[in-house]
């Protein structure tokens, strides 16, 4: 286990370097382009996914892959639901380094993407399974070098969607996520209990996963520093509020994953973070 400290004095305040998360289009892939993506098995539906190819992208070189999930609907945030919308794995990469794939959860009715939840959870699963594979296949991206991340309903679904089983648990090298944790409460929905979490967790076999948040070291307190052996974790705690002063341009509300396209000293923990999970996994 290990503790990321960082100091709110050390921010680094500066409006005009904030990331801006490119709009996603519907034109073919290409690198700084984030496209409109969607599975054969939902021709004819409204179930997508996105693709952003990193600036630096080339045909024929592999690149490391962040896979993520979205919040749910979230109106004193602005926050969509939707996967369009999302942003902490550009604010991870940066638009450079890194393919970033953000995958729906797919609706009951199978027609369109749940922006609430996870809908048909077996679904939302099989959809990642098929389609990350393919992705990698196509682009460069590289099979021993996916990261999964996400932000609130999405910083669960690392875990109870992304440690569904064994299979899907197997994808990932390292999970990051930010605001909410599988397991820290139960929530209207299955195995959403603190057992059920574990035995998801188990499946890391003692991986990387670092968890920020307003109250990252509340979640290791609370929950997790009885179970610190089923993961490599590091805990990270973000004073969005000495961040930014809310509301501020996009930034709408303390809960958001817009905080890493501002620089600072806890974007740096991060992003050096991954770095070396890169480095580690380079070694192997």
């Amino acid at each position: 286990m290990f503790f990321l400290a960082a100091v709110a004095l050390g921010v680094e305040i500066c409006v005009a370097s904030d990331l801006v998360t490119p709009p996603m289009t519907h034109e073919a892939p290409a690198a700084g382009k984030r496209v409109w993506q969607q599975s054969p098995e939902y021709h004819g539906t409204d179930v997508y996914h996105s693709l952003y190819l990193p600036e630096n992208w080339v045909p024929g070189d592999k690149y490391p892959v962040l896979v993520e999930y979205t919040g749910n609907k979230f109106p004193p945030g602005n926050g969509s639901g939707e996967v369009r919308d999302a942003n902490l794995g550009y604010g991870i990469s940066g638009g450079t380094q890194f393919i970033w794939v953000v995958m729906p959860s797919i609706a009951v009715d199978g027609k369109k993407n749940a922006v609430m939840w996870w809908g048909n959870r077996e679904a939302t699963i099989q959809y990642c399974k098929q389609n990350i594979g393919r992705i990698c296949h196509a682009f460069g991206g590289d099979l021993d070098n996916l990261l999964v991340c996400g932000f609130s309903r999405g910083a669960i679904a690392t875990s109870y969607i992304g440690l569904a089983d064994d299979e899907i648990a197997g994808l990932w090298k390292a999970i990051v996520t930010h605001d909410h944790f599988d397991g820290v409460k139960q929530w209207p929905y299955p195995r959403s209990d603190r057992e059920s979490a574990i035995h998801r967790l188990s499946r890391l076999q003692g991986r990387p996963v670092l968890v920020c948040g307003q109250r990252a070291t509340t979640i290791r307190n609370d929950f997790l520093g009885d179970h610190l052996n089923l993961a490599t974790f590091t805990f990270l705690d973000i004073p969005i509020h000495s961040m930014f002063n809310i509301p501020e341009g996009p930034y709408l509300h303390s809960h958001t994953d817009l905080w890493m396209h501002r620089p600072s000293i806890y974007r740096d923990a991060v992003r050096n973070w991954v770095q070396k999970i890169l480095e580690d996994i380079s070694k192997e």
